[in-house]
């Protein structure tokens, strides 16, 4: 059965885990974001750090169960099943989405930037399960070259993509703007900082989840 992409979709920074106790802090968030509901979450670190990564993953899994929780890594395409994820996110200077699906195999997901101001050209026939588009705000956590497009951008490329694909909106948005994201076309909204860089993330996903159902 197709998994079906939720309306929140969080990603979680390497620089928003504290150094002191940080296995403790991800057992604590993940065990809290799986009562809480959570079906879809990112890892993404940028460090290079990759011992670091692998015993993040490690923490993350254990918390965020395989069968209830679906895992994505960003970039490594080649350490998704080490870290028993269950896929990945690659963008330009990865490897490609062909690459990635010819490396993990059908049974994992894998997700690609979409577009900005248009639907990237071929980018329809790339074996992904989901496409990024925006930035739809300006975003602090991730900073783009590319201009926010907007809620007419989103209804933009929804036009441009069809109804069947996924888009997953990403770049600043908040709670109030969610809805509104959601209703122009897009499937779910990327949330980073909106969620983990407040006082207490599990309190803010309960909140989106309450709002977004």
């Amino acid at each position: 059965m197709p998994f079906e992409f939720p309306k929140i979709y969080p990603i979680l920074d390497s620089y928003a885990i504290p150094e002191i106790n940080r296995e403790r802090f991800l057992e604590w968030l993940g065990s809290g974001l799986t009562e809480a509901g959570v079906t879809l979450l990112e890892y993404r670190s940028k460090t290079g750090d990759e011992s670091q990564l692998l015993a993040d993953a490690a923490c993350l899994r254990h918390a965020l169960p395989a069968g209830k929780v679906k895992l994505i890594l960003d970039d490594r395409a080649d350490l998704v099943e080490k870290t028993q994820f269950d896929g990945v996110h690659v963008d330009a200077g990865d490897v490609t989405p062909l690459d990635a699906r010819w490396l993990l195999g059908s049974a994992h997901i894998v997700g690609t930037f979409g577009g900005s101001d248009s639907i990237l050209p071929g980018i329809l026939d790339e074996p992904a399960d989901y496409l990024s588009i925006g930035p739809v705000f300006a975003s602090q956590t991730k900073p783009s070259i590319r201009a926010p497009i907007g809620l007419d951008g989103v209804r933009k490329l929804r036009q441009q993509a069809g109804p069947k694909p996924v888009l997953v909106a990403v770049g600043g948005i908040t709670l109030e703007a969610a809805p509104a994201v959601l209703s122009a076309g897009a499937t779910t909204v990327a949330v980073s900082a909106a969620i983990f860089r407040t006082g207490d993330p599990l309190v803010e996903f309960r909140r989106w989840m309450a709002e977004l159902k």
